[in-house]
């Protein structure tokens, strides 16, 4: 049972991409016109292909998938790169046939701001302009204070990387294809304690955020039940200085330093432990899956480790094909915070898609569409993620998923492949 919650879509691409992409909390330029070239043939249409005379654009119907995404505020870094993912799989697969009949899909975005407050009201805009599926968002709060829009238009939503366990809770209209904070929060404390040995933690959280504070108190109870003793601050929005933290965490003798926060508050922080000089390896969680860090630690000797849903390389030909698709333009370089490498929101993103269209396909019904007919087949996924592996829907809907990619970073400013992390019976 679950509340259709953190839903769809943003980005303020055009139909194929980004445009501008500066800082997490910047206004984006317009976008740059999407590519009219023909879909890539290496990806499979899903359904069964019509075998008649191809339809006109006047011909076919069409679905309509509302990405509900932040573009700009404290999550816009990250929400333009799982849009980039979505956009790239609609590049390749535009269309879905439905019980013979083909579909034309198109992709509607609002951007949510990254604000609990805006959020509903982005929601509300994307359902007055006829969605039939949601995406997103970047971002659990957000996603749970706009569930009930969704919820109440009867539509069928799909989160990405929103890993809250609120997201989905009592709510059987909202699924969503990551993994979930409480396995993240056991597979970091697992990571801290038995591989790089650490008996003392300090975690430094958001105040007042249903991410940071949640991720928190998931790795704050895996790491006490390990025997681990925690020492834990929260800081508030607006915080410019962290100094005064990783001071602290070094008088406590921590191992370990544990920030499951925002990019934009993950650059300063990283800033902070090298000028200070703590050497302690800092951990964090999907959200600083981003060349904005690797930007901020190149150069400065900051040992990291994040957790993340895919690691580049698992799929090296996807890898080749987004990457000369990203640098086609430079709106969409830019959107990917103005480097090639591949985030694992990205990644979760194109599937998510794919999978949308799957849902479609398997519903058997035809435009207009059956909502309950979409919900069913979203319950009945057993997908095959063309990047991130098999996708399946436990009771709460969400994704069956019992590992996480842990990569490193250090002042080489390149992301290396650490260990596949589990959670230890």
């Amino acid at each position: 049972m679950k509340k259709v919650i953190s839903i769809a879509l943003v980005l303020f691409l055009g139909l194929s991409l980004f445009a501008g992409c500066g800082p997490a909390d910047e206004a984006v330029s317009p976008p740059t016109p999407p590519d009219t070239g023909t879909p890539d043939t290496g990806t499979p249409d899903t359904g069964t292909p019509d075998t008649g005379t191809p339809d006109t654009d006047e011909d076919v119907p069409e679905i309509v998938i509302g990405l509900f995404q932040p573009a700009t505020g404290m999550n816009g870094a990250g929400g333009r790169q799982e849009s980039l993912g979505t956009y790239f799989a609609h590049y390749r697969q535009p269309y879905v046939y439905i019980d013979g009949v083909r579909h034309n899909v198109r992709i509607e975005s609002v951007d949510n701001e990254s604000d609990n407050a805006r959020g509903p009201v982005a929601a509300a805009e994307l359902v007055a302009r006829g969605i039939h599926f949601v995406l997103g968002s970047y971002g659990s709060a957000v996603s749970m204070a706009s569930s009930s829009v969704f919820d109440e238009a009867g539509l069928t939503a799909m989160g990405v990387s929103c890993t809250n366990p609120g997201v989905t809770r009592d709510n059987d209209f909202y699924f969503r294809v990551c993994f979930l904070d409480p396995f993240q929060g056991q597979a970091l404390a697992a990571l801290a304690a038995n591989t790089l040995n650490a008996d003392k933690a300090y975690i430094l959280s958001l105040l007042g955020d249903d991410y940071s504070q949640g991720l928190a108190n998931f790795f704050k109870e895996a790491f006490q039940a390990n025997g681990g003793e925690v020492f834990q601050e929260d800081f508030p929005a607006g915080t410019s200085d962290f100094s005064a933290f990783m001071n602290a965490a070094a008088a406590f003798g921590a191992g370990v330093i544990f920030a499951p926060t925002a990019v934009s508050d993950a650059v300063l922080i990283i800033d902070a432990a090298a000028v200070t000089g703590v050497g302690i390896p800092l951990l964090a969680g999907d959200t600083w899956d981003s060349p904005q860090i690797i930007d901020a630690i190149r150069g400065n000797d900051v040992n990291l480790m994040v957790t993340t849903f895919y690691q580049e390389g698992g799929a090296p030909e996807w890898d080749a094909d987004f990457k000369a698709w990203l640098n086609t333009y430079p709106d969409r370089l830019m959107a990917n915070g103005g480097s090639d490498v591949i985030a694992g929101f990205t990644a979760m993103g194109y599937d998510a898609y794919m999978l949308a269209l799957d849902i479609f396909a398997r519903s058997g019904v035809p435009y207009p569409f059956d909502q309950e007919a979409i919900r069913r087949a979203t319950w009945e996924t057993s997908f095959q993620g063309p990047v991130a592996g098999l996708i399946e829907f436990n009771e709460t809907g969400d994704a069956r998923r019992n590992i996480a990619f842990v990569k490193t970073v250090d002042s080489s400013g390149e992301w290396k492949f650490y260990t596949a992390q589990t959670v230890p019976n």
